[in-house]
Formats: C-alpha cells, structure tokens, sequence
C-alpha cells in the first residue's frame, strides 16, 4: 500500500497570509492548494505567487469548477495550477473539457452524488475524487462514520484516487487505517497551530507509521 500524500489546502483571505503559512510548511508537505476562499479573494495571482515560491511542488487551483471548463482550466493552467477541482454537479462535458487542459483533474463529492455518477467520471477518463467532510458540517458536528469509510472504498475500488479532507489532525488519521488513501488535505490543522512546519512533520510521521 503506498504511503499518502500530504497536502495542505491554504484557504486565506489573503495572499499574503497565504504565503505567510505556506512557506512556513511548504518543504514538509507534498501538494499546495489554492484554497476556494483564497482563488475567489485574489485570483490567479495566488497561484502564481505559490508557483513562484514552490517551482516544484504540485500546486492545485481549488476551483469547485461548475461551468465553462475549458476557460477557467486554461486559466489556471496559464496561472501554474497543476491540478484543478471540479465540482460533483458539473456535467460530464465541463469535465472532460477541464480534464483535457491541466495534468489531473479532480472531482470533489459534496451533498448528494451517485455512484452511477462516478462512474460516469471513471468513464470520461477522470481518476481522482475528493471526499469531504464540508467545513459546515464539520461545525454542525459533523465526523468521520462508517458510511463515509464505505463509500471511500467502493470508489476506490471503481479506481479513483481518493483525497479525504475535513477536520483532518493527526490524531484522526487512524480512522483511516487499512485504506490506501491516495492524499490527506488539511487547513488549519496544519498552519494555525503554534509551530506549524513541526505539525506538518507530525503528520507526515504519522502517515508513515499507519502506511509504512
């Protein structure tokens, strides 16, 4: 079972908060996400500020793309995002017309979907989903169940590369455990703590020690 990624998802209002945490985590971490927040505050100037800073990193436009694929790929693309997200809802169209414009695309599953629908995106040629516990419901109390765990391996097990994202620290990360998740996505649980490259480090290690 190969051994998680680990991104960090930088949902700032601000580039230069942005920036700020990203290069205090940057070198721990394997991919660096253009959070929605960030995209819809400053544009692709984030992107290419993060470009700028990491020129090797995986850098992800975290768009939720609904509509006109082709353009806000090609956008972000130009930007330097290697990677877009696509929301679940957008049509199979939008999607193989984004897909054909980054290097990866990926389908972010929130509220209702199907799995009819994701085989529809296996069939267009997408591999990745993101599976999510939503900011909202993580304040309403939302957490990790056994449905949620299910419905992670069935997707994989259709051949997607499954991300989880929501709330994510590194003391949840056992919950997983025994599932080849392909990235782990966390926010605040990495850079708003007291030492965040520390926290990145701690994360790493402990991805290691459950899928070592």
């Amino acid at each position: 079972m190969a051994i998680p990624n680990l991104q960090v998802a930088l949902d700032h209002n601000r580039i230069e908060d942005a920036l700020k945490d990203a290069l205090a985590v940057g070198n721990e971490v394997d991919i660096i996400e253009a959070g929605t927040i960030l995209l819809l505050n400053e544009g692709d100037k984030a992107i290419k500020c993060l470009r700028s800073a990491f020129p090797d990193k995986v850098i992800i436009a975290d768009t939720k793309c609904a509509d006109a694929g082709t353009t806000v790929a090609k956008n972000v693309e130009l930007a330097g995002a290697d990677w877009m997200t696509v929301i679940c809802c957008a049509t199979i169209p939008t999607m193989e017309a984004a897909n054909k414009e980054v290097k990866s695309l990926q389908v972010e599953l929130y509220g209702d979907w199907t799995f009819e629908q994701a085989q529809q995106w296996r069939d267009a040629g997408i591999d990745q989903a993101i599976f999510h516990q939503s900011r909202d419901a993580l304040f309403a109390g939302a957490t990790w169940t056994e449905s949620d765990l299910n419905k992670i391996r069935r997707l994989i097990d259709m051949g997607f590369k499954v991300s989880a994202t929501g709330g994510l620290t590194k003391d949840t990360l056992k919950v997983f455990e025994g599932i080849p998740i392909y990235t782990f996505i966390a926010g605040r649980g990495i850079y708003a703590t007291e030492n965040p490259a520390q926290s990145a480090r701690e994360f790493k290690e402990e991805i290691k020690r459950i899928w070592g």
